[in-house]
């Protein structure tokens, strides 16, 4: 299993902005197989964390053209700065266990 950890610096987020995450949301679970996908903010700090069962649905998803242009808008309106992490998870566990 994989995770891609982003992690933002938010700018002016307007409705716009609201719509396009949830779209993108949509879009991640229904065409490219997310498992799972979590987001927080805090002040003007945002982080998301999505998980994938491989590497080549994160690529997919990173290449879709909809989610590019939604990359886009990110960096031309809504965002001052982010960055991106992806991670193979070695080890998962929960409370309480599954």
């Amino acid at each position: 299993m994989y995770a891609v950890i982003f992690r933002a610096q938010t700018g002016k987020q307007d409705q716009a902005y609201a719509d396009t995450v949830a779209r993108m949301r949509q879009l991640a679970f229904e065409k490219y197989a997310c498992l799972e996908f979590v987001a927080l903010t805090e002040g003007d700090q945002e982080i998301a964390i999505s998980y994938w069962r491989c590497e080549a649905d994160i690529l997919a998803w990173k290449q879709d053209p909809e989610h590019a242009l939604a990359q886009q808008q990110g960096r031309d309106q809504w965002y001052r700065g982010y960055s991106v992490e992806v991670v193979e998870l070695k080890r998962r566990y929960q409370f309480p266990a599954e």
